[in-house]
């Protein structure tokens, strides 16, 4: 049994590993999903047919209970993966903490021989790292929700980053107490302050973080779910839940790194700062208008352009535009417009968000560019059409020293001969600031439902074309 279970977790990690190889590229992504179900399957099974294992029907409740919360929680809108992912890290984290718990009281009382420093560490750890995973999670989830009781906007106070370092602190240093007199009469009567101590930290930590900030935040609330579960797995001498943790944590890590780079952020900023907090808007001697554009104006310069590029953003997600999009990706086409995608990596609110759902109106992928291979062409590109997008093109990126998002990459929409910018209203994004993008002389503005916008696009141009 103990070869069988060895070679099954070994099979398990290498499906993991090639799992998130595949997920690299969208032509093998889909092979990526089934080779994670796969090595999640016979991990279970195999652990499932343990001898240790005898409470089988606890299992299959558990199963049955997992799939009636888990089956519509897949069946969320594109604009809601996520929140979902964000739920599903919460729950990752929630689990990790209670088997800490379980581990811990179940030794402590029964089989105290096995509470040895290293196994009450890894425990503690697992508490620590999932039970503010769980709680982090929870708030990620309703801030990007917009539940209204939960504040959008960063929240902050004087003497935060200390009330949290004190938090922590105070958490790691009962931890440690524990882990040096793991069967001390006091200890179990400490456990749960770490956990309430674990709990708040989680919500102090999200709460000063701002929307702008979100789709980093998701892939390191990843990362400690993923370390959460390398504790465990240390704690129940689990090869399997090691690697599957590493893997989790590392690529969970690897991620925030790039979106950190990719809005010029650091770490600490992202997790003690408040970014996305609204800046009070500075007296000028003038007030900045639109230009506002009409869709059968619209459609008559896009049908004169030789390259369009078109650049998606959360209002197209939020509108579920994406094959209104596709439709006006094919009417160009006829005319022999080159039309791409430009891809920004926080476009939307999580990694890759724009590309799923591009590839779910089956955009073809050759057809989908990423910021750093598009922006060169820019100055060539006849028309920019920016459906929904915001801070990813705002010029203040580059111009204004002062402002939240300066030094994070954009895509340079605003070095095309013409830019026509969808918009819902004229409300700023997630960074607080107006868009110097909408109010260029290049620019024009088609307000509305992104959706019903490129609705209008598509009637113009295929009535132009059944007309011609």
């Amino acid at each position: 049994m103990y070869g069988l279970t060895e070679g099954a977790y070994i099979v398990a990690t290498s499906l993991f590993i090639f799992a998130l190889h595949w997920m690299n590229a969208p032509q093998t992504a889909r092979r990526g999903v089934y080779a994670g179900v796969a090595g999640t399957a016979l991990a279970i099974g195999v652990t499932w047919i343990q001898p240790g294992i005898v409470h089988h029907w606890w299992i299959i409740g558990a199963i049955v209970a997992g799939a009636i919360v888990g089956i519509p929680l897949a069946m969320v809108p594109l604009t809601a993966v996520p929140q979902r992912t964000a739920l599903s890290h919460c729950f990752g984290g929630l689990a990790a903490g209670l088997v800490g718990t379980a581990e811990f009281y179940l030794w402590f009382f029964h089989e105290p021989h096995r509470l040895t420093t290293f196994h009450v560490s890894a425990i503690v750890c697992e508490i620590i790292l999932g039970y503010l995973t769980f709680t982090g999670s929870l708030l990620a989830a309703g801030k990007l929700q917009e539940i209204k009781w939960i504040p959008q906007r960063p929240v902050t106070y004087a003497g935060q980053n200390l009330v949290n370092f004190v938090l922590l602190g105070t958490a790691v240093a009962l931890a440690v107490a524990i882990a040096i007199h793991p069967t001390a009469a006091w200890a179990p009567y400490v456990f749960p302050v770490i956990i309430v101590l674990s709990l708040l930290f989680g919500i102090l930590l999200i709460i000063p973080i701002g929307g702008a900030d979100m789709p980093t935040v998701i892939a390191i609330l990843n990362s400690y779910a993923g370390l959460a579960a390398v504790a465990m797995g240390f704690a129940l001498d689990n090869k399997l839940l090691v690697t599957a943790g590493a893997l989790d944590g590392s690529s969970g890590l690897i991620l925030a790194i790039i979106m950190c780079k990719a809005m010029n952020r650091s770490f600490t900023n992202v997790l003690f700062g408040a970014f996305g907090q609204a800046k009070q808007a500075t007296a000028s001697g003038e007030e900045k208008v639109y230009k506002a554009e009409t869709p059968e104006g619209a459609a008559q310069v896009l049908e004169q352009a030789e390259s369009v590029v078109i650049i998606p953003g959360y209002g197209m997600a939020v509108a579920q535009a994406q094959h209104k999009v596709r439709e006006l990706y094919d009417q160009l086409k006829k005319r022999g417009v080159s039309v791409r995608f430009a891809i920004h990596p926080v476009a939307g609110r999580m990694p890759g968000h724009m590309n799923v759902l591009l590839a779910e109106a089956d955009i073809p992928y050759d057809a989908l560019v990423e910021m750093e291979e598009i922006n060169p062409d820019m100055p060539q590109v006849d028309v920019a059409l920016v459906v929904g997008a915001n801070d990813v093109v705002n010029p203040a990126a580059r111009t204004d020293p002062g402002g939240p998002i300066y030094g994070m990459p954009i895509i340079d929409a605003d070095k095309a001969r013409t830019v026509l910018a969808i918009k819902r209203s004229k409300n700023p994004g997630f960074a607080g600031i107006d868009n110097e993008l909408y109010f260029s002389d290049r620019t024009w503005m088609l307000f509305g439902d992104a959706k019903g916008v490129i609705g209008d696009l598509v009637k113009q141009l295929s009535g132009d074309s059944a007309g011609g």
